[in-house]
């Protein structure tokens, strides 16, 4: 049961760091975080990890327990005659080391598999934030350049408008001028006329 979970981790993990296009790993991942389906099989698996963690707690005293049997009889300098006795001994260490090892790799590639799990999910998340404020960003500098575009118009108008109001105002100086020159002529002229007794013609002059 351990080896097939551990087997099962190892595909998982080739399968998380394999280099799948952006859309199907987001619909993967999604799918992953978000189904009932597979938040039930991820609270089977925890449980599962606490047997695996009990299973590994026990390999590892057999294998202290192996250990020390083995230095205990190193140090008191009884050799094992009997053969069955220690092919008997070797296999419980072998086993013992086994258990322990296969137990271990198997909690600590659950943990490796949880944490890559949930910083892809990140890098999907980041991304897609990425993808949205780009987005605005564009509009935002669309906006922006359409407003400096109005805000130049504007300014050209106004400077137009300024350039008519000049000469709107230089017409009616010349206006006003041309008013005061002939009003001047008219007054030169009737008091010319009073003096000489004549009639001033003003279509001959």
């Amino acid at each position: 049961m351990t080896f097939m979970l551990l087997a099962s981790e190892m595909v998982t993990f080739c399968l998380l760091v394999s280099p799948l296009p952006y859309t199907i790993r987001k619909k993967v991942f999604r799918f992953l975080s978000e189904s009932p389906i597979v938040a039930k099989l991820a609270y089977g698996l925890k449980i599962t990890f606490i047997f695996v963690t009990v299973l590994f707690v026990d390999a590892l005293q057999r294998m202290w327990r192996v250990t020390a049997e083995a230095d205990m009889a190193r140090n008191s300098g009884a050799p094992m005659h009997d053969a069955r006795a220690e092919t008997n001994f070797a296999a419980r260490k072998f086993y013992a080391q086994r258990n322990t090892y296969l137990t271990g790799f198997t909690l600590f590639l659950s943990l490796v598999l949880t944490r890559s799990f949930y910083i892809i999910l990140d890098l999907i998340h980041t991304q897609e934030e990425y993808a949205k404020l780009k987005q605005e960003t564009t509009k935002t500098s669309k906006t922006t350049i359409a407003a400096d575009d109005q805000t130049k118009q504007i300014a050209d108008l106004k400077k137009k408008l300024a350039a008519s109001e000049a000469k709107t105002r230089d017409y009616d100086i010349l206006k006003k001028q041309a008013a005061q020159n002939a009003a001047e002529y008219d007054r030169l002229a009737t008091e010319y006329n009073s003096k000489t007794g004549s009639i001033s013609d003003k279509r001959k002059d």
